[in-house]
């Protein structure tokens, strides 16, 4: 049985870029693009009307900018996954989109073959930066902290599942705990961590393993 396609919402305000982006997409038949957005209010709008898989998101428009979209959307729909798709690396900014509830974050140059790859994993609920972005994380002062060294063994245990891409039922489910002491445990790891998000905490630990 054929696999149901990744549905996807482009929204940049260059005509060129979407149209590029389209283009791109057709080469993939696990792709299927479903609708384009020249600022951000046009991309909640979208959202709202068509209820995509995955959103490819410029992080400056016009009316509305994609950080300011991507929190509204994430907020309403937070199923729909969203990479900020950006010329731009600034630690500022990624924390922002992290913050704001994207989950993938790279650069308009990236090859057709690296964008499918974190297509799928962003959709398969992976956290995924341009190698660019997370060396821009690097520079803030969380990289001088030892990742883990306040986490007790089952918050070290939970973070690990959250960098898995789980849920807090699933994770739940495997730890044989109640979904509540699984939201106890994600609370304890962001303020130890001091980050706001699941996104940013993931992005913080992944990016201390990789770091020599």
């Amino acid at each position: 049985m054929e696999s149901p396609k990744i549905r996807i919402i482009i929204a940049d305000d260059f005509a060129i870029v979407r149209t590029g982006l389209m283009t791109l997409m057709k080469e993939f038949d696990e792709l299927e693009f479903v609708g384009q957005a020249s600022n951000g209010q046009i991309a909640i709008e979208l959202c709202e009307q068509i209820s995509p898989d995955l959103m490819l998101m410029d992080m400056q428009m016009p009316v509305l900018d994609g950080i300011a979209a991507t929190r509204i959307i994430h907020q309403r729909h937070p199923d729909i996954k969203i990479i900020m798709l950006t010329a731009y690396a600034q630690e500022a900014m990624v924390h922002q989109a992290l913050r704001a509830g994207a989950t993938g974050y790279v650069f308009k140059d990236i090859s057709p073959d690296r964008l499918l790859q974190t297509i799928r994993s962003v959709f398969a609920g992976q956290l995924t930066l341009s190698p660019l972005a997370a060396k821009s994380l690097l520079d803030t002062s969380h990289a001088e902290h030892e990742v883990g060294y306040r986490l007790t063994a089952r918050e070290r245990e939970v973070l690990h599942l959250m960098r898995d891409g789980f849920s807090n039922h699933t994770i739940a489910e495997r730890l044989q705990v109640s979904p509540a002491t699984v939201k106890s445990h994600v609370s304890n790891i962001l303020a130890k961590l001091e980050v706001s998000t699941r996104a940013e905490a993931v992005a913080l630990t992944t990016r201390h393993d990789s770091h020599p």
